[in-house]
């Protein structure tokens, strides 16, 4: 049982993650697609944030009005695919704080590898949010999180585009109290641990490497 686990199935994530998955999108509408159903998901995953009531004053009267309360907010990109995804979050919320993790997954035996990790200082108590866009064996989001514990923040959700059954049993398994939140749950991986259907190597499609 996953209770942790949100699909979206809004019509206009639904709509766009259509869009973004055809092998004929350019890297310049998938890049904005991306960005767009980002900002969709992260939508949904901070609609449980903390506000507070405070006093205001329009051209009208004064009044009242509800804010975030002053918690700190992270976002960690997990590179290189990850970069795709925080352009649309820090348009949403500016003020978060933003870190990365380099991971990348050996080619031969799939597990994840560590290359690179800058957390912004003062996570202690903050709300983490991780970016990965694929969750396909689900290696390389379980190590960025396990990395992120370490500096011990208040909560920790992950945000992705697509996860793999796989994948996702795998996470949950590890990260059983991290919220994930994505546009859909693909069935199954390929001999190469390629999503299927996915929508292929995201950074390649992002940074035309291919």
């Amino acid at each position: 049982m996953r209770q942790n686990v949100f699909v979206v199935e809004h019509p206009l994530v639904q709509h766009k993650l259509a869009y973004l998955r055809q092998r004929k999108t350019a890297p310049k509408e998938f890049r904005s697609l991306m960005e767009e159903i980002t900002v969709l998901l992260l939508y949904e995953a901070t609609r449980t944030l903390h506000q507070v009531e405070v006093e205001i004053e329009t051209p009208m009267c004064r009044g009242s009005g509800r804010t975030i309360s002053g918690k700190k907010i992270a976002f960690i990109g997990i590179l290189r695919a990850g970069l795709g995804m925080l352009p649309g979050a820090m348009r949403l919320v500016p003020g978060a704080k933003v870190g990365h993790v380099g991971i990348y997954r050996d080619s031969f035996s799939l597990q994840p590898v560590e290359y690179y990790c800058k957390f912004p200082r003062g996570l202690e108590q903050a709300d983490c949010i991780v970016f990965d866009p694929l969750l396909a064996t689900g290696g390389t989001a379980i190590e960025a999180v396990n990395m992120l514990k370490q500096s011990a923040p208040s909560s920790i959700k992950l945000i992705s585009l697509i996860g793999a059954r796989e994948g996702l049993n795998a996470f949950v398994h590890s990260h059983p109290e991290v919220e994930v939140y994505l546009a859909s749950e693909d069935a199954r991986l390929d001999a190469n641990g390629y999503i299927l259907p996915g929508l292929g190597d995201a950074g390649d499609r992002l940074f035309e490497t291919y």
